[in-house]
């Protein structure tokens, strides 16, 4: 889908949870813009907020209050079945604990979103979900069972699984959080591989390491953006036009 829109804009976004009379705020006065084709990585420590923040990004949470545009349209317009559609589509999950069924074939692992794609037919799963494996170096792997694996392969497993439905944004929460070091860097190769094809990714990660596989990093702390890469970069941009 084309758009002369940002793919996400946030304006003035806070989330807080109640308990009865209790209000907890987790996010506040947020401002963010990303464009279709960004590797963003959104960091912080335990607590910070960066969770909550993608969970609304992905459509699994609500703002408490502000403004989240989806290339220009409002998704606290939408209805229940507009939200069912987006998290279909849309927006796929890459999680730390991998999720994936471990006593089934990589290929049926991967083919698992297209059953319940509204409009992708029986006929493309198969190749769709081939495409993916192979995207991820995974080929050779296709008919092995997931619980025959490494966990490095396990998580590109899941990645190829996210990438199924060809959604707009690929979310990346921990990825490597199981993970000793050389498995994570392939896995984070293959998510710099995939943005490099075209692909969005936003990775949640408390790790500054894995956080730098990214172009831009947010760093979001106490509920708060702190920092923004992009913005750093801008300036610099700015001040090196200046001294021509």
């Amino acid at each position: 889908m084309t758009s002369s829109h940002p793919l996400i804009e946030l304006k003035h976004l806070h989330k807080s949870y109640f308990n009865g009379d209790m209000e907890t705020p987790v996010l506040y006065d947020v401002n963010l813009v990303i464009h279709k084709g960004e590797f963003v990585s959104i960091m912080g420590p335990s607590g910070s907020g960066k969770s909550t923040l993608m969970h609304i990004l992905g459509f699994l949470d609500t703002p408490t209050k502000g403004t989240f545009l989806l290339q220009g349209k409002s998704a606290g317009t939408m209805d229940d079945d507009a939200l069912a559609a987006v998290r279909a589509t849309r927006v796929s999950f890459v999680f730390q604990a991998f999720n994936l069924l471990p006593r089934t074939t990589v290929l049926q692992n991967v083919m698992l979103p297209l059953l319940y794609h509204p409009t992708i037919p029986d006929a493309e799963r198969l190749a769709r979900s081939q495409k993916a494996i192979d995207l991820v170096g995974l080929t050779e792997r296709a008919q092995y069972l997931t619980n025959q694996l490494s966990g490095g392969q396990q998580q590109r497993v899941a990645i190829a699984r996210a990438l199924v439905t060809s959604p707009d944004i690929i979310f990346a929460d921990e990825p490597t959080g199981n993970l000793d070091s050389a498995s994570g860097g392939l896995v984070m190769a293959t998510l710099q591989k995939l943005h490099k094809e075209g692909h969005t990714i936003i990775l949640v990660t408390h790790e500054r390491r894995t956080a730098e596989h990214a172009e831009r990093i947010i760093h979001i702390l106490d509920g708060k953006i702190q920092s923004d890469s992009k913005d750093f970069k801008r300036i610099l941009a700015g001040t090196s036009s200046l001294l021509k």
